[in-house]
């Protein structure tokens, strides 16, 4: 089901849209003509490399940085020209950017003693968001004390105490290592569902964006690549940058006559989309894990397994394909084998016609 399928069958409402954005710094032209819908009570996280205009979008959403062009509305409203302050969205920053000078309960609060909320009120709300994080018993705690997952918990508790319109988070787990990550983006998840709250997500990790968003935009210099679930994106890359960026690929020369192409010395049929002779050069692409591999055998391809590489659950092979002329070397995975390949061996190739994506060269 594509992602309009989903959003009709869901009747849900547009939380924020941006409308042909562009955005330059001197002459590098960072945002071109970027438009977005990003669905209310939905997690979408923007996923790319360095440089590729996704924290940009993120503060011209914020109001931190005005558009050359273009227009920003949430909830229907138009908030291209509004000042930060006034469009009530909550921001967590990639440095936490908490004050340490302060405790917990001080850093949560101080959105609204700014907007000079009542004494009671600004106490409720403290103590109910510090159960939302579980920092419960941390109220009185100093920054310092803080593990860095803890004061994540508190920059996240600090945007939320304001009951925003939509929360905003730029790379919050980049400061974190790789278990305290994971553990971190699962509780950010939780947060989400619980608040059922629009969330905005910036980062360059796949996985993480993989294992929380509820939809994947890939950008790439300024522009969408692709919008879609996270299989969509990882199963059907739609470019050859998406299938690059998205996981691990093997991108494989193939021959392409009018209607077929070989891969390997096998023959598949070319699909309709590559017809004609608009597409004279193409490339194929498999993952690893939809390389199977068998003994050697006469009637498949073959490779040389040139290392092996034990990943926990999987093992990971590096292969020299026999009838290659060109050093070409590709990777296979194997989930929990019946198998082990052992370095040296020749080994059969197994690859369906549904697991190859063909792109322009």
């Amino acid at each position: 089901m594509g992602t309009e399928s989903i959003a009709a069958a869901a009747d849900v409402t547009t939380g924020i849209r941006l409308r042909n954005i562009s955005k330059s710094f001197g002459k590098t032209r960072v945002l071109e003509n970027f438009s977005l819908d990003v669905y209310q009570g939905e997690l979408c996280c923007l996923l790319g490399p360095s440089g590729c205009g996704k924290t940009t979008a993120l503060k011209i959403v914020d109001g931190l940085l005005e558009p050359d062009n273009g227009q920003v509305f949430l909830e229907n409203q138009d908030i291209t020209r509004l000042s930060p302050q006034r469009r009530k969205l909550g921001m967590v920053f990639q440095n936490y950017a908490l004050f340490p000078q302060m405790d917990v309960f001080e850093n949560i609060a101080y959105g609204l003693r700014r907007r000079k909320a009542p004494a009671s009120d600004i106490t409720n709300r403290v103590s109910k968001v510090l159960d939302i994080v579980r920092l419960a018993d941390y109220e009185r705690r100093r920054v310092y004390e803080l593990s860095g997952g803890q004061q994540q918990r508190v920059a996240l508790a600090r945007a939320l105490v304001i009951e925003p319109r939509a929360l905003l988070l730029d790379e919050p787990l980049s400061n974190l290592d790789a278990r305290l990550r994971a553990d971190m983006r699962q509780e950010i998840k939780r947060i989400q569902r619980h608040l059922g709250i629009t969330m905005v997500y910036v980062t360059h990790d796949q996985e993480e964006a993989m294992s929380i968003a509820d939809r994947i935009v890939v950008m790439n210099q300024g522009e969408v690549e692709q919008i879609g679930l996270p299989r969509e994106v990882y199963e059907d890359p739609k470019t050859r940058f998406v299938a690059d960026f998205i996981g691990r690929i093997n991108f494989i020369p193939v021959e392409r006559n009018s209607s077929s192409f070989r891969m390997f010395g096998n023959s598949y049929t070319l699909p309709g989309e590559f017809s004609g002779a608009g597409h004279t050069d193409v490339i194929g692409a498999v993952r690893p894990e939809r390389i199977r591999l068998t003994r050697d055998d006469a009637s498949m391809p073959a490779a040389l397994v040139r290392d092996v590489f034990f990943i926990g659950a999987a093992v990971r092979y590096r292969l020299e394909p026999v009838d290659s002329t060109k050093n070409m070397e590709i990777e296979a995975e194997a989930y929990v084998p019946e198998e082990v390949f052992e370095k040296g061996q020749r080994v059969g190739l197994v690859i369906e016609p549904k697991d190859i994506k063909l792109f322009p060269k």
